[in-house]
Parts: structure tokens; sequence; C-alpha cells
């Protein structure tokens, strides 16, 4: 009994600890085979939100998958981790902190600072 109560305390002092990263909903299965490694250029559709729900980016409304090339420093860290967990084809949700996302200044006047993110992702290729 005592066992349990302690590793019930552990598991939500680990939980309520957690202030900063990215966390991870998968929304539709991937292939679950091919996941993309620091370097790789990738194909994704993503839609930004805000905690307010007010969509700030998606490459979907302007209609051209976006590409880059991933966990190099290129884009903000909460991608760089986030996605590698992604195989081709998945849907998920990223939501970001903002020491993942665009810290204290913000992208202005698009992102405020210390904003935390929601990005809908759909991994669609690894080029």
């Amino acid at each position: 009994m005592l066992s349990r109560t302690l590793r019930q305390q552990t598991r939500s002092f680990h939980s309520t600890i957690r202030k900063m990263g990215v966390t991870i909903q998968s929304l539709a299965p991937g292939d679950g085979v091919n996941f993309p490694k620091p370097g790789d250029h990738i194909t994704i559709h993503y839609t930004g939100t805000l905690d307010n729900g007010s969509t700030f980016d998606s490459s979907r409304t302007r209609g051209a998958p976006f590409q880059a090339v991933i966990g190099v420093g290129q884009l903000i860290r909460g991608w760089d981790e986030g996605i590698p967990k992604l195989s081709v084809g998945e849907k998920a949700v990223l939501k970001i902190t903002p020491d993942y996302g665009y810290g204290a200044r913000g992208f202005p006047p698009v992102i405020p600072e210390n904003a935390n993110l929601t990005f809908e992702v759909e991994l669609l290729k690894i080029n």
C-alpha cells in the first residue's frame, strides 16, 4: 500500500513540475516506420494557435505545405524536438511552452511574449 501511494505521489510530482517543453497528442497515426532525423528535409502542413484560440499562421490557409530542415536550429525548439517523434502521414497536436517557442520576446506583432503555442501538424514527407 505504501509503495503504491509513493508511486502515485511521484507521478503527480513529476507532472506538476513539468512546466516547459513540448507535449504531443497524436490525432491520426502515420506509417510508424519513417521518422525524421536531424538534418532531414521535411514537408508538413500546420496551423498554429495561441491559448485564446486565435490562429497566427497556417500553411493550409496559404495553400502550400511548409518545408524545412529539422533538428539543426532553423525551427523553434518545440518543432525540432516534437516533429522527429512523428512518422510520415501522422497528424498530431504539439503544445509548446514559451521556452520551446518564441520565449520572452515573442514574435511581434503575431505572437505575444511568453506565449504558449499549439500546432496541429501533419508530416507529409521526408525529402
